[in-house]
C-alpha cells in the first residue's frame, strides 16, 4: 500500500500536539503495536515524511517533545542554588519535570501508562531513560568535581529513576493519587533511612 497523501488543499504543516493527540487517539482504538505511521499521518492530514520530521519513529511520539523537557530540566538543575543540599535540588527538578498541567492533551498519565505498560516500548525506554539519568548524573558530577560514570553519580542518577517509577506505578494503579505526593514520600522514605544508618 503506497504511503498516504495528505489531505487535498491543506498544506503539509502540523504541530506536536496534533500529531500526539491523533496518534494517542489511535493507540486507544488499535493498541500502540495495531498503530501504524501511515495510519497517524493519515488521521492527522499529512504525509508520512512530514510526520517523520517531528517524530523519528512511533516510540518518540509518547515521550512527547523529550529532549526539550530534558534541557529544561538539566537548566532547571544548574540554576540552583549551590548550598541547597543535593537531595532536594533533585527532588525539585523531578517534581517540575513531572509538573503538566492537567488540561494538556494527552494527560501525563495517559504518556506514563503507555510507557510503562507497553512492552513494545520498553526497549526504547530504556534508551529515554539512560538520557534522563545522565542529565542527574551529570549535575551531580559537575557539583562535587566527579566524571559523569563515577560511582556517586551514577548512584543518584539511579536511585532518582527507581523512586519515580515506583511513584508511576502507585499513581497509575489510582487515578485519585497525586503524582507529586506520592514522589514526596518516596523522598522521605529515603531521606529518613539514610538519616537512620548507624555511622560506619
Amino acid at each position: 500500500m503506497p504511503p498516504t497523501q495528505p489531505t487535498l488543499g491543506r498544506p503539509e504543516s502540523t504541530s506536536h500536539a496534533e500529531i500526539e493527540q491523533a496518534a494517542f487517539r489511535l493507540f486507544s482504538e488499535r493498541g500502540f503495536e495495531g498503530t501504524t505511521m501511515s495510519a497517524i499521518a493519515e488521521a492527522v492530514g499529512v504525509g508520512r515524511r512530514t510526520l517523520f520530521r517531528y517524530y523519528a519513529s512511533k516510540n518518540d511520539i509518547p515521550w512527547g517533545q523529550f529532549d526539550e523537557t530534558l534541557t529544561r530540566f538539566r537548566e532547571l538543575l544548574e540554576a540552583s542554588p549551590p548550598d541547597l543540599p543535593l537531595h532536594l535540588v533533585v527532588h525539585r527538578g523531578v517534581l517540575a519535570f513531572n509538573d503538566f498541567p492537567e488540561e494538556a492533551r494527552p494527560t501525563h498519565r495517559e504518556r506514563m501508562h503507555l510507557i510503562l505498560r507497553t512492552p513494545a516500548l520498553q526497549a526504547h525506554s530504556a534508551l529515554r531513560n539512560a538520557q534522563w539519568r545522565a542529565v542527574i548524573a551529570g549535575y551531580t558530577a559537575a557539583r562535587y568535581g566527579l566524571a559523569p560514570g563515577d560511582p556517586l553519580p551514577t548512584t543518584v542518577a539511579h536511585v532518582w529513576l527507581a523512586l519515580a517509577h515506583s511513584a508511576y506505578e502507585q499513581w497509575l494503579s489510582d487515578p485519585q493519587a497525586s503524582l507529586a505526593q506520592l514522589l514526596d514520600v518516596r523522598m522521605r522514605i529515603l531521606r529518613d533511612h539514610l538519616q537512620d544508618l548507624p555511622p560506619s
